[in-house]
């Protein structure tokens, strides 16, 4: 870990890797219209403006969550909504630079 990583500046390869091998679930909050326009295969779409309703849904799965959106902006809310309901999350940013560092 590097000095950047310390405050959040790093690569998130690392952890977007580490998470992966812990069986990480991916979740992608855009629209079920992006969505449909092209997504990483195999996440799970759950827009931002009902993420909330799926919090147990997502705690009951006990896994590590990776959250992705078109750029990075919604996936942020995200990772703080699920962050602070105790979930183990990561921002993998927008969901085509993600899908490459998977």
């Amino acid at each position: 870990m590097g000095l950047l990583d310390i405050f959040g500046l790093g690569s998130k390869t690392n952890s977007i890797q580490e998470f992966k091998e812990k069986g990480a679930v991916i979740i992608d909050v855009r629209t079920v219209d992006e969505f449909k326009n092209g997504h990483i295969t195999g996440s799970k779409n759950y827009p931002l403006g009902s993420l909330s309703s799926k919090i147990n849904d997502i705690k009951k799965a006990n896994k590590p969550v990776i959250v992705c959106c078109q750029s990075g902006m919604r996936s942020s809310q995200a990772a703080s909504l699920l962050q602070k309901h105790g979930i183990e999350v990561i921002n993998g940013g927008g969901w085509s630079s993600l899908q490459q560092k998977l």
